[in-house]
């Protein structure tokens, strides 16, 4: 999988996660814009998990603020 597809699976999975038809950008914060809630994000965390085959240790959550904060964490974790 390249960048682009891969930020397309999490565009998806957020879409599907939050039941949310608009737009996402790599900018689009999960709490801030889209209004998820700790539960929101764990089961995107979940998601991103099974989808590309990676674990994403309770520490690195903080982290993961925007969707292309998640896009470059997954970059690297599959790197």
């Amino acid at each position: 999988m390249d960048r682009v597809q891969i930020l397309e699976t999490l565009k998806q999975i957020v879409r599907e996660k939050l039941n949310y038809k608009g737009d996402l950008e790599e900018k689009t914060e999960f709490l801030k814009d889209l209004n998820a809630d700790s539960l929101d994000l764990l089961s995107i965390v979940m998601a991103v998990e099974d989808t590309f085959g990676i674990k994403i240790p309770d520490e690195d959550l903080p982290q993961l603020r925007t969707v292309g904060d998640a896009l470059e964490y997954v970059l690297k974790k599959k790197a």
